[in-house]
Parts: C-alpha cells; structure tokens; sequence
C-alpha cells in the first residue's frame, strides 16, 4: 500500500504521518479485507520518484499541488509485518 502524506495540501506535514516517523508499526485496514499489521516507511530516490509517477497517472494534479507546500511530500510505503 502506497499512499502520499500530504496534509490536505497545506504546509507542514499530516499529523498522522509525524506519528508514523516515530512508531512505523501500524495496522491498515482496506475495504473488504481483514486488518493487517504493517511498518511504514518514506520512499526515497528512484523509488520515491517510481511511485510519485505512478500517483501522477491517478492523478495528474498532484505536481501542482505539492508545489503549493513547504516541503517536500512524503511517499509512503506500508509494507506487511510478520512479527506477532
């Protein structure tokens, strides 16, 4: 799972991905399926910018947005956990 820590757009960074920098391990939960347990973590070089270019094909906007901020968007990978 890939999402992008964006802060409704605004400057600064989302709460929620401040408190995911200090504790990665977390649950994420999609519609349909069970929970599952994951660690998060910024994407950073090719890969950040892979994953930007793939959020660009959802939505083409995303470059002017994250031009309005003050820092730079994260990208954010959720990978599976298989500790208990």
């Amino acid at each position: 799972v890939v999402v992008l820590a964006m802060n409704g757009f605004d400057d600064g960074h989302a709460a929620w991905w401040l408190n995911l920098e200090a504790n990665p391990d977390c649950e994420i939960r999609l519609p349909g399926h069970l929970p599952s347990r994951a660690r998060a973590r910024r994407a950073v070089g090719e890969e950040r910018e892979r994953l930007w270019n793939r959020w660009l094909a959802i939505d083409a906007g995303n470059d002017e947005f994250a031009a309005r901020r003050d820092v730079d968007t994260p990208v954010v990978v959720f990978e599976p956990r298989r500790d208990r």
